[in-house]
């Protein structure tokens, strides 16, 4: 059985990055067949627009070409997702959250009907069974503190399209005590 890692840095920082050194350290823990990488610092992603947004509502089959490309991308980075066992997340805490450039990859991701479904019952992930690893460079601000918006807001997101065995760790790869989604 292959094992493939999704890596995802979101540090604005390249050289002297902690988070991406430690998540460099975690991919290479993995033992992974295949490591996709993505780096939100050196490829800039779209926000939302009213285009993007109207094709997400609009069926497949009925979207225009304008639609289509506008949701290119997406489906892209939505498949790198689905296709990974193991993601790894190397964050650096902006203001007490996410970077904007992490914030962009969620909005890509998390679509209805594709990563997550609306159900009688609330909404349901769709991506079970992956795990995400997740390191933590916070400048300073306590991990888990009320002041943290970053690991509770990803351990949040995340179970939202179904990956819930999410594990944050320090930037010295020190586990911070899970939280309830």
């Amino acid at each position: 059985m292959t094992h493939t890692v999704l890596h995802i840095d979101s540090s604005a920082r390249i050289s002297d990055s902690l988070s991406r050194a430690a998540s460099a350290k975690l991919v290479s823990e993995q033992n992974a067949d295949t490591v996709v990488r993505r780096d939100l610092a050196t490829t800039t992603l779209p926000f939302l627009d009213e285009t993007f947004t109207q094709a997400t509502f609009t069926p497949p089959e009925a979207r225009t070409d304008v639609q289509n490309a506008a949701l290119a991308l997406s489906d892209t980075l939505v498949a790198e997702l689905q296709a990974a066992d193991t993601l790894v997340i190397g964050v650096a805490m902006y203001n007490f959250s996410i970077p904007a450039a992490l914030k962009a990859w969620i909005d890509q991701v998390a679509r209805a009907g594709v990563t997550f479904a609306y159900t009688e019952e609330g909404p349901k992930g769709l991506l079970s069974g992956k795990k995400a690893l997740i390191t933590v460079a916070s400048g300073g601000t306590p991990i888990g503190s009320e002041f943290d918006f970053t690991s509770s807001y990803l351990r949040f997101v995340l179970g939202f399209i179904g990956i819930t065995d999410v594990t944050i760790l320090d930037k010295e790869g020190r586990e911070i005590a899970p939280k309830a989604a």
